[in-house]
Order: structure tokens, then sequence, then C-alpha cells
């Protein structure tokens, strides 16, 4: 049963390699046809042939990875095109570091010049993006700043490494093109008291500055106040240039929200559970398609975003083909082990942080092990999990027996054939048997009487003494 449940274990990995390896041959077509699809999907807002395009890119949302990813898509069609100018249309409230700083060095090295519209807000991480951009215009009632550091829940940062360091990168990008970088560092040490004379107040130690749109207009920080991206393009003089909108894909929108932590955290705990759950099952049954499901959108929203590649995927194929050989192959767990480091470097490589896809296969492991001994304690009565274990037995009430039942031979007698010392053999009515004594020693031609029976062992004494007992 075991054997029979681990041949179908190793049989559903191997075609969950498969699986993986149809998403390798996959993948790259679907990315290709996405771009293009989206390129198709651009909408050209003015037929004018005057100038280069502008090409006007939508950010609207958190500033993570997947904005990142489709920013560099967009800016490379930009530079393809020899457009004239990007105007970035920001509105968020922040978000990861990294990624900002991905954004503004894609901003500062690229060809094509980029004006920011904020409409609404670029707070956070958003400023910094903002801050790189060769022009930032605002919309009336919007706001810039408030770009302390803080953590996952909120909470401001108080290290003073992390406060140096974030300071120091928000002042240079100020500085890159003239704006007074104690607005930077106003906006970004909460500890800092700096006076502000160009908007006539002081940013107390304790508080982090913010910006309206008419305070950043005096302090610089505004090249200009616009209702809408049209009259942008008006203040910048290329009102009469093509226009091309950019908008995410749906597959880029599906990516960023695939690769978020938390989702992404999630997907390896179903795909964990799912495959260890399956081994356990044979056949192929609702674990096992949960569990390559998961696997195959973690996989593919890493790829769309542009942080896998096909070489991920194949250490995480290559990685069940050693476990289902460590099955049929002793090697003292060398292929087990290097399995296991094969799957945790596909998922680290296809990550865009090395040291959050760690922390997120730690949680996964660990949750996935909860569930797998949870669903095992569950379902255990109903013999789900049974199946590594022989439970039948061959027993009376069932017509089995392990040996012909003797218990008529109580009370017959007969005469050793040899001494019995305690063993020998006696004959009973013509019939040879096997027996033993109680410990005493009876000689041969000695008559005996049988007086128990214990399985296969015949116990005997002699006549006169069961009768003087």
């Amino acid at each position: 049963m075991y054997v029979r449940n681990l041949r179908a274990g190793s049989h559903w990995l191997l075609r969950c390699a498969v699986w993986m390896l149809l998403v390798i041959v996959m993948l790259p077509w679907f990315a290709q046809a996405t771009a293009s699809a989206a390129s198709a999907d651009e909408q050209v807002k003015s037929s004018s042939s005057v100038g280069g395009a502008v090409y006007i890119v939508y950010a609207k949302q958190s500033v993570e990875a997947g904005l990142e990813s489709f920013l560099k898509r967009a800016y490379k069609e930009a530079e393809e095109a020899h457009a004239e100018r990007v105007v970035l249309v920001l509105n968020t409230f922040g978000g990861r570091v990294d990624s900002a700083e991905g954004i503004g060095e894609l901003i500062r090295t690229s060809k094509v010049p980029t004006t920011i519209f904020v409409e609404g807000k670029a707070v956070s991480a958003g400023t910094y993006i903002a801050l790189n951009a060769e022009h930032i215009v605002m919309q009336p009632g919007s706001t810039i700043g408030a770009a302390a550091v803080v953590d996952g829940s909120g909470e401001l940062i108080d290290n003073p490494k992390t406060i140096s360091f974030w300071t120091g990168e928000m002042m240079e990008a100020a500085r890159l093109h003239g704006r007074n970088p104690d607005y930077a560092a106003a906006m970004t040490d909460v500890n800092a008291a700096i006076e502000l004379k160009e908007i006539g107040r002081k940013k107390a130690s304790g508080d982090i500055l913010t910006l309206t749109a008419t305070e950043a207009e005096k302090a610089g920080y505004a090249d200009h106040v616009a209702a809408d991206v049209q009259e942008t393009m008006k203040w910048l003089g290329l009102e009469g240039r093509t226009q091309i909108e950019v908008t995410t894909t749906w597959a880029e929108k599906l990516a960023a929200w695939l690769t978020s932590p938390v989702v992404v955290t999630l997907l390896l705990i179903l795909g964990i559970a799912g495959i260890a759950i399956e081994m356990m099952i044979p056949g192929f049954g609702v674990p096992g398609i949960v569990g390559i499901a998961s696997f195959v959108l973690f996989f593919f929203g890493h790829y769309v975003a542009g942080f896998a590649g096909q070489e991920s995927v194949l250490l995480f194929v290559l990685g069940l083909v050693l476990l289902v050989s460590e099955l049929f192959i002793p090697s003292f767990g060398i292929l087990g082990t290097l399995g296991a480091v094969s799957l945790i470097s596909g998922v680290v490589t296809a990550s865009y942080d090395a040291l959050t896809a760690l922390y997120s296969l730690l949680i996964a492991f660990v949750a996935a092990a909860i569930i797998v001994y949870v669903m095992a304690k569950k379902f255990g009565h109903r013999g789900i999990w049974n199946k590594f274990i022989l439970r039948d037995k061959l027993s009376t009430e069932q017509g089995y027996v392990s040996a012909p039942s003797r218990d008529s031979l109580i009370g017959r007698t007969g005469v050793t054939l040899s001494p019995l010392r305690p063993a020998g053999s006696v004959d009973v009515d013509g019939e040879r048997l096997d027996v033993v004594t109680d410990g005493r020693f009876i000689a041969s031609g000695v008559p005996i009487v049988i007086v128990a029976v214990e399985g296969a062992r015949i116990v005997v004494k002699e006549v006169h003494a069961t009768k003087n007992e």
C-alpha cells in the first residue's frame, strides 16, 4: 500500500513538472502577445504630426514592483518611438522605497524627458519619483511631501541610518533640477527643524512637511499649476503634438496583484500544502490542482512583471524531478537536498527581492506544515490519511485463522516416542506430535495425557502424575 501511494505521489510530481515545463514554453509567447496587445490598445489622442509624439503615462496606484515594471515598458516604447516627452500622470499615496528608487533611476536615465503631472497627490515615495522629473505640474488642491520612511504598519521608522540614507536620497533628487533640498529634508526627517522662508513658515522638530499646490509653486517644487493634462501640454508648448496614452494592461494589473507580498506568501502556502497533501493521497485531486495553480500563478505574475526568467521555472521543475528521483534512487538524501535547494532557488530568483522571498518562503513552509497537520488530524478517521498504513486484519471473527485449531487434543492420551527434556515426540492414536512438558523429564515409552494446547504448543504430563494430582 505504501509503495502504491509513493508511486502515485511521484507520478503526480512528474505531471506537475510537465505542467511547469508547459508554462516555460508558453510564458514568452504570452508576454509577447500581451505587449503587442498593449501597443495596439494605446490611444492616440491627436493626429497632428507636428514634432514628436508625447507619451501620456498613467501611474495611479501604489508604488510597488508592478508599477516599476509597467513604467519600464512605457519608457521603452517612448524611446523606441523617439517621443519628444513623457507626461507621467501621478496619483499615489506612496509605497515601497526600493521601487521608488528604481522608478527614479528610470526617469533620470531616460532619453525622453519627463514632466510629472500630480493629479491629487504624490506623497511619500511618490514625492521622490516626482523630484527626479524635469518639470512638476500640480493640479489645484493636490499635495506633495510627507516622505518619512514607515514600516509595513505605517509606523515611523526611527533608525538613524535609514533616516539619513533616505533624507540624502530625497535631497539629491531635489538638487537634480535646482530645487531647494531643505524642503526635501523637511518632508523626510522628522527630527529636523527647518526655516522655510518661501512659504512663510517653519518646520518644527516632530513634524513632517506636506506642500499644497500653491505652496509647492512658491517653494519651487511645482513649476506650474494646471487643471488637467491638456493645460499642462499647453504650458509645455506641446498642444499640437500627437498624444499617445499608455495604461496598464489587464495582465500587468493581475501581475501587480500577484506579486504583492501578501498574495505571494498565500500562493506559496497553497502551493506547498497542495503538493504535500497530494503526495499523501494517491491519484490526482483537488489539492494537486490547487498546488499547481498556485505555483503557475506565482511564476506567471513574476514573469509578466519582468522579475522571473525561464531559468527560474527551470530550477523549480528541476527541483521536482530531483525529489521524484530521491524516491527511487538511494542517494542518502543528496538528491532530495539538491531538489529542495533547486525549488527554493527557483522561487527566490523569480522574486523582486531575494530577502523578502526567503521570508515569504519561511512563513509559507510553517503555515503549510500546520495546514497538513490539521488536515491529517481532522480527516484521519475517514481513512484518507491511512492509505500509508495497512490496517486490514485477518481476524478469527472474519473467518481467518493463522493455524488449524487443535483444542480437541486436550484430554487425549498417548505414549512418548522419545525422552521429553522437556520437548520431544509422542504418539497419539497413530499421529506423531511434537510436544513439551511443564518442565519435568519423561522417559521414552511412558503413557502421557495432553493437558493444554497454546497455539502450536502442546503440553503433556505423565498419566500417573496426573492421577496423583
